[in-house]
């Protein structure tokens, strides 16, 4: 057995004593539990080295993948500002615009076209704008900011007001809104 031992150690150096290559030659005369521990033996080394090399591949995995979420996050808000630069262009001539403009209507038709625009191009990204008044006062969508009479029965409980605009995104909530509710 020491002698196996000696010989896959010596494997790995790449080294062949004379002494193995006849032990090799030998190896007929083992009794068959000396094969069997022999076999035991390369079986040994054999999985051990996938296991090192399991290892590793998953070590490289795990870097990667920690890379590639770093990557990820630097990144993530990419599209919306791809998707707001147009936007800012948009605002940016308004405002040169404004500069000469005599009319107010003008002013107002411009600045109305270019909120209708950023509405629609953030709706087709999956923001949706709560709809409040008159609805049930619910915990998980609504923030209460105070309450006033309710000016007939069937309003209590129910949002009277919307002091600012709560918007879900791809049905998560991400502000709440907040408003007047009856009582």
């Amino acid at each position: 057995m020491k002698k196996f031992f000696k010989k896959m150690n010596k494997k790995e150096e790449n080294t062949v004593n004379p002494e193995e290559i006849k032990a090799e030659e030998n190896i007929s005369d083992l009794t068959e539990e000396q094969k069997k521990i022999t076999e035991l033996g390369e079986k040994l080394i054999e999985i051990n080295d996938k296991y090192v090399r399991l290892y590793s591949e998953f070590e490289n995995y795990k870097k990667r993948t920690q890379k590639e979420r770093i990557d990820f996050i630097k990144s993530a808000g990419e599209d919306v500002f791809a998707m707001i630069l147009p936007l800012m262009d948009d605002f940016e001539r308004a405002l040169k615009a404004n500069e000469t403009a005599t009319e107010i209507k003008s002013v107002n038709e411009g600045v109305s076209l270019i909120y209708h625009k950023l509405k629609t191009t953030l709706l087709s990204r999956g923001l949706e704008e709560m709809k409040c008044i008159g609805e049930e006062f619910n915990s998980d969508l609504h923030e209460a900011i105070t309450n006033i009479p309710a000016p007939t029965e069937t309003e209590k409980g129910k949002i009277l007001e919307v002091m600012e605009k709560g918007y879900l995104l791809n049905g998560k909530v991400i502000r709440f809104a907040k408003v007047i509710v009856g009582s």
